[in-house]
This record gives structure tokens, sequence and C-alpha cells, in this order.
């Protein structure tokens, strides 16, 4: 079951006009929030950074925060969705015309769908490959918005590599992986990501672990970090709603560290599974299988 203009419907027979802004101009914001135990992770997050996209790229926001829990916990209910993902996308909407400008005033099409997956498998547990990109996305990437076109190449380009995704590079520093805030941790054991700006996506489940942070030990530093840096880390990881907690074992064919997880990130990975109500216990047998690194925890 999906979720269109104020109705529910099957996913198959969803319809949106060929005229839409979001099909002609990528004119559209979206989100995407986790579902574990049947319950939203960071869920307040994620409304509130959809607002502002929303206000940033000029589109009516369509729902209060109480409207959108609402259609994501029919979503939940109507899907039975115990673990994976909801996909919102609100577009600026279809007037039966290819216009640039548009009328003064948009009417939006929302869109939702429930997407069934694990959320914490083997990537959480034995780590992703990732390789350097140069980053041509468009200049305001704190804003949610579907131009994923430089991404979606970057995955492409990762695969061909035999890799997972891609550490993005502009002007000699690490913005953020292909779809995810990157983290590393240096030479003096301190827990490194970019601070915010308009070059990086405020990353909900980047904040969740900036909360979880105090009282852990560990000393976070907000910076750019170089390719160089990243590759002679001691430990590196990706966040993200879909992924969660990655941790990076390689990048660009050379592993970082020993090429296995490191402490932080486990320690780090269990914070905030604990804090989404995961049972950590349970987690640790992946696919029904007990591993010994995981179980160290």
């Amino acid at each position: 079951m999906a979720y269109l203009n104020g109705a529910f419907c099957s996913a198959a027979d969803a319809r949106i006009s060929p005229f839409d802004r979001g099909f002609l101009f990528a004119h559209a914001a979206y989100e995407v929030t986790a579902v574990y135990g049947g319950h939203l992770v960071d869920f307040g997050g994620h409304i509130a950074r959809l607002g502002r996209t929303l206000a940033g790229i000029g589109i009516p926001n369509p729902l209060s925060g109480d409207g959108w829990g609402k259609v994501h916990r029919d979503l939940i209910a109507f899907n039975d969705l115990g673990e994976g993902l909801i996909y919102l996308q609100v577009t600026a909407g279809s007037y039966g015309l290819r216009d640039f400008a548009g009328p003064e005033e948009f009417e939006p099409t929302v869109f939702l769908y429930a997407d069934a997956r694990p959320l914490i498998g083997t990537a959480a547990r034995d780590g992703v490959k990732v390789i350097f990109l140069e980053d041509t996305r468009w200049k305001r990437r704190d804003m949610k918005t579907t131009q994923l076109l430089s991404q979606a190449l970057a995955y492409r380009a990762a695969r061909e590599a035999g890799a997972d995704t891609a550490f993005m590079v502009e002007d000699g520093r690490v913005t953020e992986a292909a779809s995810a805030n990157a983290w590393i941790v240096d030479d003096a054991g301190h827990l490194v990501t970019r601070d915010l700006s308009p070059s990086i996506l405020p990353g909900i489940t980047r904040a969740g672990v900036l909360d979880l942070l105090e009282g852990s030990g560990i000393r976070l530093v907000e910076r750019a970090f170089t390719p160089d840096e990243a590759q002679q880390a001691k430990e590196a990881f990706t966040t993200s709603a879909g992924a969660m907690i990655a941790p990076v074992v390689a990048i660009d064919g050379k592993p970082v560290a020993d090429g296995r997880p490191g402490p932080v990130t486990r320690q780090i990975q269990r914070l905030y599974y604990q804090a989404m109500g995961a049972d950590v216990a349970a987690v640790d047998a992946v696919d029904g299988v007990p591993h010994p690194a995981l179980l160290s925890w």
C-alpha cells in the first residue's frame, strides 16, 4: 500500500502526471525514515528537515507534523511493517505545462510508500568499501531534494570499481558520502565529521549520533578532512537512515587500518541501536548466525 495525494492505494495503482514538476525538473523534496519494531526512528528530525527543504524550494508544506505522523503510522499498519523504511516525496505538482517558473503558488503532489528491509545486516557487521569521486552536485546540499543524478552515478562508479559507495571530494576535502554523512577517527583518537554548511546534508542519523556522544568518552571534532586523512584514519564510517552506522573498511582499494570495523564505530553502533530500541543481543546474530565481532561489543 502507498499514499498518494490524500488517499491510500496499491503501489501498483499509484499514478502521477508526466507534467509533474518533480518529474520534469526534480523540483521536489524527500525524506526517508527508518522503521524498527514497528516504530519510527528519529521521526521529528525528518519532518523538521522536510519543512526546511520545502520552504527553501518554494513548495507549501501540505501537512502538519501530526498529519505526517498519522500518514506514516497508517502506512506502517497497512503494510504490517516491522522493519524497513518509509519514503516520502513532495513535489511542486502538475499544472499541464512544462514551464520553468511555474505558477505563482504550487499545489504539491504527495507520495509515500513502505519498503520492508533489514536495517542492521551484513554491512553493519562487515563494513563497506568506498572510492573517492569529485563532488559535482549543486551547491545547496543542505536541502534534501530529488536532484540525485550525481549520487546515482557515484553509486554506479563505485560498483564498477568493486566498492559499495563513494566519498565525494571538493576543493581537496571530503564533503560526505554518496548518500550519507562521512566520519573518521583520526590519529589522536578524535571522532571527526564535517561541520554543517550548505556543502552537506544535515543528516538526521548524524544528529542522533551527536546526541549520544555525551558521556560516551568519545571526543568529537566537527571539521572537514582530506582524502589522505580518510585513508590514514584509524576508523571510518557513514551514517544515514537506510544504512544507519556503516563501517568503512576500505577506501580506493586500500584497507582502513586493519580492514575491520574499529572499536569506536562498534561503540557508536551499540549506542544508536540501543537508543532506537533494538535488542543488541538479537542484532549480534546477523542472518541468524552469531558473530564474534558483534558479540564482543
